[in-house]
């Protein structure tokens, strides 16, 4: 008995000196990069059938919904490539409400913890910063502090909207079909149409009436984005810009 005691104990003073070194080695982030590396990313996504996950929490009783100061058990360890002080985003699939083309959904992205200890088939990460509720079964993604395109946080009207090509407002986080300025919402178009980080964009609604043209909701910057889909920062809205909204570049 005594010998576990002293076991635990070392376990227990390893675990919070490798902490301490992990929160000294936390990289600082604006307040904008916060919001963007807490917000969906610009790829839609299934649900994930295999891959490291979060298999459960150190602590006294059994719990599946974890935040800030847990301590995360990893389902792998060195075996699975893990390395002390890599940091990961916990990551899941929105899987209700309305989906995107091929059946994909959006990716909800709880936090991002760093791994403090491991062995050859389990880790211990301590959770760096919670954006929601992490989950039992939350999956791993590689975490790279975001960049922010200049004047992301201003609005820019200087060009042209092109009508040629319209692309689609799809959701915000957690698939909400609604978002106002300051919010992050998916787009239908990505780098196959020219959307990359900085393209300026103007927000129209369709009125669906007769002789009535687009009218003009709002202004949006590409945060970032994917081969078909990209992520909006709307910088300034007279409305809300819903679902289906039309997104026109600025040339």
């Amino acid at each position: 008995m005594r010998s576990r005691d002293i076991v635990v104990a070392a376990t227990i003073f390893t675990l919070l000196s490798a902490s301490a070194y992990a929160q000294a080695e936390t990289e600082t982030l604006t307040p904008l990069q916060v919001a963007v590396a807490c917000t969906l990313p610009s790829t839609l996504a299934t649900p994930r059938p295999s891959g490291l996950r979060v298999a459960g929490a150190q602590d006294t009783v059994s719990r599946s919904t974890y935040g800030p100061g847990d301590l995360l058990i990893l389902s792998g360890g060195t075996k699975a490539g893990l390395e002390l002080g890599q940091r990961f985003y916990l990551r899941r699939a929105v899987t209700f409400g309305g989906e995107a083309a091929n059946g994909r959904h959006a990716v909800r992205t709880a936090g991002w913890a760093r791994v403090i200890a491991l062995n050859e088939t389990t880790a211990i990460a301590a959770v760096e910063v919670a954006c929601a509720a992490i989950l039992q079964g939350d999956y791993l993604d590689q975490f790279a502090a975001p960049e922010v395109p200049d004047g992301a946080d201003r609005t820019d009207t200087s060009g042209q909207p092109d009508f040629s090509t319209l692309g689609h407002v799809l959701f915000g986080n957690e698939e909400v079909r609604a978002g106002g300025t300051g919010d992050f919402m998916l787009i239908d178009r990505g780098m196959s149409q020219g959307l990359t980080a900085g393209v300026r964009l103007a927000i129209y609604r369709d009125l669906q009436v007769n002789g009535v043209p687009l009218t003009w909701i709002g202004e949006g910057i590409v945060i970032s984005s994917s081969p078909d889909t990209a992520l909006m920062r709307i910088t300034t809205a007279r409305d809300a810009v819903e679902t289906d909204d039309l997104v026109a570049i600025r040339k």
